[in-house]
């Protein structure tokens, strides 16, 4: 079966004055039609900049995509023209940023915005662009969307704005929405429900997500599965349950201990992962994670880890799978204490 994206072996590199940024290596992982993939990770380790590279977005230079393929819908995108991308990303990949007041142009009033694309990509008049720009409104629940039509981003509340920033992304039907921490400056009861809004999207428009974020409770609600990013690569990827019930890489056993646990009576502390993220300058020529993981071993120093394939799903790059490992399962039981 092909899929709808495909991402191999991605590297790309920012030029600075104190030398250059590895920040994504050899990155590979595939999004199918209708799928929710999440991409988790701590701030630095690759996740943004890899769906950016995807959109066309990374300035070139300092950006440089240093090898790799970017395929979408069968075709090869890694190279195309700015003209080129900008017809893709406007009629088949759309975009959710995090901050929605970033995306939006203040001095233009919403409905505008939301038919700029319609005019353009869909030809439809003026006309017609309105009406569907109100349709959108509405579907994304948005109250009284046709005054809305005529009002400014300052008119809305964050959560309205996201949701105009959905409508937009989602205006002329693509086959791949990216949320790029779409919920993160909204507070709680907001987040729930523009989560709700996607989910309820998806399934009505068969839109593939790529979900960027660092809380693990979306990931939960949101993906079917997941990709675990850490100083440039993916450490480990597998279905939703795999990576929260038999994770088999020390990052990720990381990340679910340091969230907190609402269905357990007793209190306690978090438990923080030690350390700091590799110098992508020099990144490391062993595991990214060696200097902070206490089950490292001198391989993992030495020598990058390869996938190691637990199940057709569920892969990590960790040498405590190597059969020759020694005690891995007691090792690994004792990460998910």
């Amino acid at each position: 079966m092909s899929h709808l994206l495909k991402v191999e072996n991605l590297q790309v590199s920012f030029k600075t004055y104190g030398g250059e940024v590895q920040a994504v290596r050899n990155v590979s992982f595939h999004v199918d039609q209708g799928e929710v993939v999440a991409i988790v990770g701590e701030s630095g380790s690759g996740k943004s900049v890899t769906v950016q590279t995807v959109m066309g977005l990374i300035p070139i230079p300092p950006g440089k995509i240093k090898g790799g393929k970017i395929t979408f819908s069968g075709k090869d995108i890694t190279n195309l023209s700015k003209r080129e991308m900008r017809k893709l990303k406007g009629s088949e990949i759309g975009m959710v940023f995090q901050d929605p007041m970033t995306s939006l142009n203040p001095t233009m009033k919403i409905g505008k915005q939301i038919a700029e694309g319609l005019i353009k990509h869909q030809k439809l008049s003026k006309a017609e662009a309105k009406q569907k720009a109100i349709e959108l409104l509405k579907l994304v629940g948005i109250p009284n969307a046709a005054e809305r039509y005529n009002q400014y981003p300052h008119e809305f509340s964050g959560g309205m704005r996201q949701r105009v920033v959905i409508a937009i992304a989602l205006a002329c039907a693509p086959k791949l929405l990216i949320a790029d921490e779409p919920t993160t400056a909204l507070d709680v009861t907001i987040q729930a429900q523009i989560l709700d809004l996607m989910k309820d999207l998806q399934r009505r428009m068969n839109t593939a997500i790529i979900l960027i974020t660092h809380d693990l409770g979306v990931v939960a609600e949101m993906a079917q599965r997941v990709i675990v990013m850490y100083g440039g690569i993916v450490v480990e990827t597998g279905t939703v349950f795999d990576i929260f019930e038999r994770p088999k890489h020390p990052y990720t056993w990381g990340l679910l201990e340091s969230i907190p646990k609402p269905d357990v009576k007793e209190k306690k502390r978090l438990i923080p992962i030690e350390g700091s993220p590799p110098d992508l300058f020099s990144p490391p020529k062993g595991c990214p994670f060696a200097p902070r993981c206490k089950y490292a071993m001198e391989i993992c120093v030495e020598k990058m880890p390869g996938e190691f394939k637990i199940s057709n799903e569920h892969i990590a790059k960790c040498w405590l799978n190597d059969p020759r490992a020694p005690q891995v399962e007691a090792l690994i039981a004792a990460g998910r204490e």
